[in-house]
């Protein structure tokens, strides 16, 4: 395909239940190419729904009613793409009990294609981790760790790439910083590279080398900070080639996805939905022959 436009537009009216349809783009529907992405982030070992006395959040939530949702978008559309942000582990005794045994196979039979790594997967430990990775059946992608002396060397990737219905589509990933954040023993010897740097190699080779017509970051910096510390705005400001960050580590609940402008003046989308599972984050995209693309994004209450 092409060398394309990005133009981004939100369904906010139909957040909860869909999307306004194929009426609100300029394409002919019959040259559209439809991919469909969803995610989760710090779902944090929350398995079960919430409550019906929950004070913030009753009946909402929990992997059966996920599960649920997924299977009905795939099956209104094949291709589609599951994806998590980090921090799939801590919070409920599930994790204190299973060491995130639990959490791993349930993902792996909702078929998420690809996971990051937040900082609290490590909570018990780069062993911790290493040691529930039989139980996953997806990628783990994070482009920003050198794990080469750990136990973790050679068990996540830098970069992946997915076809659907033709449209190729890359995926890295990028975790937070973890001095300060996580006790040094957890990570052992886990060193952490500049998130920026590393996200401009991953897009070079993702969109030349491999000729990606979709880039997406999974990002676990968080959504914006005060300070120069990186997160995901910065990073879409000061990146190129990114079509998409998908977000975790603050908690934050946007309404819709973000629109920031990158330094060769596109549009990239950053969304991130909250956490412990309680929405869903749906990005759809429509490519046509002529090589434009447009997206409508929405959250899902689970």
């Amino acid at each position: 395909m092409k060398r394309r436009s990005f133009i981004q537009q939100t369904s906010a009216a139909t957040a909860f239940v869909g999307f306004g349809g194929l009426s609100s783009l300029s394409f002919k529907e019959d040259t559209l190419k439809h991919i469909t992405i969803l995610h989760t982030n710090d779902v944090h070992s929350h398995i079960e729904a919430f409550g019906p006395d929950d004070p913030k959040n009753p009946n909402m939530g929990g992997v059966a009613r996920r599960a649920t949702l997924v299977q009905q978008i795939r099956q209104e559309n094949p291709n589609t793409l599951l994806l998590d942000a980090g921090d799939i582990f801590q919070g409920t005794p599930y994790f204190n009990f299973y060491g995130g045994e639990l959490e791993f196979k349930l993902m792996s039979k909702l078929k998420y294609d690809a996971a990051t790594i937040g900082n609290h997967d490590f909570d018990n430990g780069i062993n911790g981790l290493y040691a529930q990775l039989p139980h996953a059946d997806f990628s783990f992608i994070c482009s920003n760790y050198d794990f080469s002396n750990t136990v973790m060397d050679g068990h996540s990737l830098p970069h992946k790439t997915f076809t659907k219905n033709g449209v190729k589509i890359g995926i890295f990933g990028l975790g937070i910083e973890l001095r300060g954040l996580v006790n040094e023993r957890l990570y052992k010897e886990t060193k952490y590279l500049d998130p920026v740097e590393t996200a401009q190699e991953m897009t070079r080779i993702l969109k030349n080398e491999k000729q990606c017509d979709l880039v997406i970051c999974l990002s676990h910096l968080g959504y914006s900070y005060d300070s120069e510390k990186i997160d995901d705005v910065k990073l879409a400001r000061a990146t190129e080639n990114i079509n998409l960050i998908i977000g975790g580590h603050t908690h934050t609940f946007l309404e819709k996805p973000d629109i920031e402008t990158n330094k060769a003046g596109k549009s990239v989308l950053v969304n991130q939905v909250g956490c412990y599972g309680l929405y869903l984050g749906r990005i759809d995209f429509y490519l046509d022959t002529e090589g434009n693309m447009q997206a409508d994004g929405v959250k899902i209450a689970v």
